[in-house]
């Protein structure tokens, strides 16, 4: 099909409006074999496909629904126009110009712009994500996304810890304001989750690489393999540094507290994913070595962290990978397209589950588990319908091994070793989402850290944030008051 011979629908106002044009997946039976990218051509289209997907936008009048759904702000409209126009590389800097990872986005955003699109509910919404990923694409080949950096500096310095997407997003910005940018990473590889989270199947590694090349190139300094908090702290960044921003995400895994989860076999989800799809040269030697995962595995959990774990247990060869959720899909977390490919791939859902006790063998190794039948009850603090435990519905289910992905947490370390930086609910950095300040002086925070797990493109909008409230605070422009503390817990 071409854009001149594309069959055409007319909606109710006369608009002609062409039916979507897929973006392309590797076959089902290559893709599950590996761990290389799972979209086909560049970011699952062609430049012939990309028109045609592109030109399907309506350019509706302002507010635009796709435009206001972007945390950050795309302007995604203008970006569709200059696609469809074949001008991907001037697409690809309107995206740019509002994110700083506009192929990382595309590709692993569950794209609140195209839930909002129109054409949703009628013909199909556009797939914004993948083209935005396809024209960065485009782009990064040409060499267009380079960060330009003024040739005057401020004299002013700042330093980043953690090089997730908010750490990248106030680097870029405050690079770009002329500012000195040290940025500080506790893994071997800077990119944060972006690789040690997400799988290469979702982010080809390399795409991360390109950013952190850029950001090098534009003169940010980076330091891996550095814990702050440990032989660096807080304190002896802000004698060194105008400002701190602290951007070190939520990867500590949660767990059930049930009886036999110290068993062999069974792994934290960012422990199991790392393992799974991360060179062993980009990981500590305490992390080296696949997960021992024997051919049937359960995953504990419903979200995107979840399926994650299951696409990668098939690629690992387990014969059975199968994701127990307690609810049901109605009220499953996390990107139903991506649900919807791992079934493709041969991942099982069991719902209305959960465990209540792993089972281990003479050897120490999980064998086994116990599950319960659970029924929703009546919505509880967070809307969806509360499970319900159905008393004598338990079973027996083989397993060889597990992965928990029943949610992240801050490390509270840094946090217990930093004087005056208060934290909340398990580790959250206690911060203003408006300015990034936290109770410390000089000292700004921003994404997964302060709110909790939440999108990318979520933590690159607060990330711009606290990066416009430094430039404030070091110019002098605006004193930038830290806050006052969170009132202390009531004891129950």
């Amino acid at each position: 099909m071409t854009a001149e011979t594309a069959y055409r629908d007319v909606d109710r106002n006369h608009r002609v409006v062409t039916p979507p044009t897929k973006y392309s997946l590797r076959p089902v039976e290559e893709r599950a074999s590996d761990f290389a990218e799972a979209l086909a051509y560049t970011a699952g289209y062609t430049a012939e496909t990309a028109v045609i997907e592109a030109a399907r936008c309506l350019q509706c009048p302002e507010p635009q629904a796709c435009l206001l759904n972007c945390p950050a702000g795309n302007d995604i409209p203008e970006a569709l126009w200059l696609t469809s126009q074949r001008d991907f590389v001037g697409a690809a800097k309107v995206f740019a110009a509002t994110s700083p990872l506009p192929e990382v986005c595309g590709r692993a955003c569950p794209n609140l712009c195209q839930q909002g699109c129109v054409l949703g509910n009628t013909f199909g919404a556009i797939s914004i994500g993948k083209l935005e990923a396809f024209v960065s694409d485009i782009a990064r080949e040409a060499g267009e996304l380079a960060i330009k950096v003024p040739e005057q500096k401020t004299g002013k310095k700042v330093a980043i810890v953690g090089s997730g997407p908010a750490g990248i997003t106030v680097a870029e910005d405050l690079i770009t304001k002329g500012h000195a940018v040290t940025m500080y990473e506790a893994w071997p590889e800077a990119g944060g989750v972006l690789v040690y989270g997400i799988p290469s199947f979702k982010i080809n590694k390399e795409v991360v690489a390109y950013k952190i090349k850029d950001l090098e190139d534009a003169g940010v300094k980076i330091i891996t393999n550095t814990r702050i908090g440990e032989k660096i702290t807080i304190d002896d960044l802000l004698e060194e540094n105008d400002a701190v921003f602290l951007g070190t995400g939520a990867g500590i895994a949660a767990t059930m507290d049930i009886p036999g989860e110290d068993l062999k076999g069974i792994y934290p989800s960012t422990d199991f994913l790392v393992r799974a799809n991360v060179p062993e040269e980009k990981l500590p030697p305490e992390k080296r070595g696949k997960p021992q995962i024997g051919k049937l595995v359960a995953i504990i959990g419903g979200g995107d962290t979840a399926v994650d774990c299951a696409r990668s247990s098939i690629r690992m060869g387990a014969e059975a990978a199968t994701i127990v959720y307690r609810r049901t899909e109605a009220e499953m977390p996390g990107n139903a397209v991506e649900r919807g490919v791992s079934v493709d791939e041969g991942v099982k859902i069991n719902y209305l589950q959960a465990p209540v006790e792993y089972i281990g063998d003479e050897d120490g190794r999980v064998k086994a588990m116990k599950v319960i039948k659970m029924e929703l009850g009546e919505p509880d603090a967070s809307g969806r319908r509360r499970p319900i435990p159905i008393e004598g519905s338990e079973f027996i289910q083989k397993v060889d091994a597990v992965a928990l992905a029943v949610g992240y947490w801050p490390d509270p370390f840094l946090g217990k070793k930093t004087e005056n930086l208060s934290t909340h609910k398990w580790g959250l950095i206690y911060a203003d989402e408006a300015s990034g300040a936290t109770t410390r002086e000089g000292v700004f925070a921003a994404g997964d850290n302060v709110h909790g797990p939440d999108l990318i493109i979520t933590a690159i909008a607060t990330a711009h944030a606290a990066a416009d409230s430094m430039h404030k605070y070091i110019t002098g422009e605006e004193h930038i008051n830290p806050i006052a503390p969170p009132p202390p817990r009531k004891r129950r």
